[in-house]
């Protein structure tokens, strides 16, 4: 049977937290951004372009095989007018649709061939392997001047009988600062392989090595909830942050470590113990030349059983740890109650279910998007909505200007209905090419058909003058059964 992953439309619950072990239903996306807010640029024209998930649609009449969808950026932003829609049945994409298989439920871009175009390294983690059930499956589609095609070549999982579900989690960087993109790859254990020096045309990495923190693969946890990359300590190489479980208590308490980068590569010894959260964003909020980690947790202050979770906040709670030369320093938590924040915290709002950073008015300081995809929006039910905040010299502004978006918001496509989930993801990046960064919106519309709303930028603050909807019915993607197109973007 295969693992539903991203697929499952969560319209109960995404973290259930029963008798004091947290187990995750729904498994968010993986946010990032270094200091310098690298965002994706397919076909080398300058403007900014996005890729995410559509990991339950049918291809060829199979169940969950998986799409990936790109939109390519702009004068005018993101619509499905320009596009690429990729399944394992497109030519040149190693692999064959199958049902479970989940093409594209993971995602992470770099330049992994050095040949100027950003590359999308894409996992399939239901994939079975010969006899190998939910082995997974990951391969790496090549940028060029038509974007991304579906040509590529598949990274073999090195160890296939240590775990399941390969290519389940993601993240690219240059963690040893040699000025090639790696390549880090979680599964269903607790080890991390990393791929070093960028891939050749046949796939071939520059070296390899692994890192195991400190996190379970048992009890439910399946190896890492998420990782991330980016700058912390401003020395030019990526760090990591995985999200995980801790493996100190029975419990199992979310858990998550900053992995700092270094001439040799990702450096356990230095590594530190962050602030819980199950997703995570990096990038510099306060201009001070280093990335500050932001992570969400989503879940509320207790478990069923009335027991107290360590620095969760009642509907969620997002913490800020800035960086600094010596990696990750003082950290901050945020609350629909903090300030001027848009909202209340109620239970199960899931406020931090999703995060990205990006400079939406170009004053060099980073701003935040935040999910809050369980909100209540009168008698709709896990509506959704997002959080805007504007970074400052002195971080995060929780007192003025803050911004708050829903499908009942003015301007914004759609209406408030049950369980769309608006905000399930969130991306900040340019993608009319103005220099300034637009809120991109993922949701669970249409009984987990899914849609992306484009929110742009006006130089100043997001609006919705210019805002619209991308449907999987108007870009190749079936809406037959769950979708689930934009659960996930890539980063």
């Amino acid at each position: 049977m295969h693992k539903p992953l991203r697929l499952a439309l969560a319209t109960a619950t995404a973290v259930a937290l029963t008798g004091g072990l947290l187990t995750f239903s729904a498994v968010n996306a993986t946010a990032a951004d270094s200091t310098h807010v690298p965002q994706a640029d397919f076909n080398g024209d300058g403007i900014g372009d996005v890729a995410f998930s559509a990991a339950g649609a049918y291809v060829s009449g199979h169940k969950n095989a998986g799409q990936l969808v790109v939109l390519y950026g702009t004068a005018t932003g993101v619509s499905s007018a320009k596009r690429s829609t990729i399944s394992q049945n497109t030519a040149g994409n190693p692999g064959t649709a199958e049902t479970g298989d989940a093409f594209g439920s993971e995602t992470a871009y770099a330049d992994f061939n050095g040949d100027g175009y950003d590359d999308l390294a894409v996992g399939s983690p239901g994939e079975d392997v010969g006899s190998d059930v939910d082995g997974g499956g990951l391969v790496i589609l090549w940028g060029s001047a038509s974007g991304i095609t579906g040509k590529g070549v598949g990274i073999a999982d090195p160890a296939p009988s240590s775990h399941d579900y390969w290519g389940k989690n993601l993240a690219a960087g240059d963690f040893d600062g040699d000025g090639k993109a790696d390549l880090a790859v979680g599964s269903s254990a607790a080890t991390i392989y990393v791929f070093k020096g960028g891939f050749n045309s046949s796939g071939t990495a520059g070296g390899r090595y692994t890192i195991k923190p400190a996190i379970q693969s048992g009890n439910g946890a399946n190896g890492p909830l998420n990782l991330t990359a980016g700058d912390v300590n401003g020395d030019k190489r990526t760090d990591l942050v995985v999200d995980g479980f801790e493996t100190e208590t029975s419990y199992g308490w979310n858990r998550n470590y900053y992995i700092p980068g270094t001439a040799s590569g990702l450096s356990l010894a230095s590594a530190q113990a962050l602030k819980p959260g199950v997703i995570t964003a990096i990038g510099d909020i306060n201009g001070d030349g280093y990335g500050d980690i932001v992570s969400g947790a989503q879940w509320d202050t207790t478990t069923s059983d009335g027991t107290a979770i360590p620095d969760s906040g009642k509907g969620g709670k997002v913490w800020v740890t800035y960086g600094s030369d010596g990696g990750p320093t003082t950290s901050t938590g945020i609350t629909q109650d903090t300030g001027n924040v848009p909202g209340t915290a109620e239970s199960k709002d899931w406020f931090g279910y999703e995060l990205d950073l990006g400079d939406i008015n170009g004053d060099g300081f980073l701003d935040l998007a935040i999910g809050v995809a369980g909100e209540n929006i009168g008698s709709a039910v896990n509506t959704g909505a997002v959080t805007v905040l504007y970074g400052t010299s002195s971080g995060l502004d929780t007192t003025s200007g803050a911004q708050g978006f829903a499908q009942s918001t003015p301007g914004v496509p759609g209406n408030d209905e049950n369980d769309d989930m608006f905000g399930a993801d969130v991306k900040l990046d340019d993608v009319t090419g103005d220099g300034k960064a637009d809120l991109i919106v993922g949701s669970y519309e249409n009984d987990g058909n899914g849609a992306v709303t484009y929110l742009p930028s006006d130089g100043t603050v997001i609006t919705t003058t210019g805002s619209r909807a991308v449907a999987p019915s108007t870009s190749g993607v079936s809406t037959t059964g769950t979708p689930s197109f934009g659960a996930n973007f890539a980063d």
